[in-house]
């Protein structure tokens, strides 16, 4: 598992690649929570592009951020979502809170 991180004008950028789970979740979350503290972001584009596998600690860990930029007066987006992940993301209820971008290589 990997992020990386890259503020672009007012949005930060979360690549995030490999399986997110529960032994991968608590890295990533302090990592992830230091830029959005010391940037102050409007919005935090969660890339989900190359994640192969979310458990509910994915869950978890997109909710956290999601209330850490409510806090903020920020916003949470998740982009890119391969269609097992968008799957679980709306099954979860979080597209009701959260927008969830386009699904990876769905067809117009």
């Amino acid at each position: 598992m990997s992020i990386e991180i890259r503020m672009n004008e007012e949005n930060l950028l979360a690549k995030i690649s490999g399986e997110l789970d529960h032994h991968t979740a608590a890295a990533m979350r302090t990592e992830l929570d230091e830029k959005i503290n010391g940037l102050n972001p409007h919005k935090l584009l969660l890339d989900f592009s190359d994640v192969s596998f979310m458990d509910s600690s994915g869950i978890g860990f997109i909710m956290g951020r999601y209330k850490l930029m409510k806090e903020n007066g920020g916003v949470v987006e998740v982009v890119n979502t391969p269609r097992n992940i968008n799957k679980v993301l709306k099954i979860s209820g979080l597209d009701k809170i959260i927008t969830i971008g386009r699904c990876k290589n769905e067809d117009n």
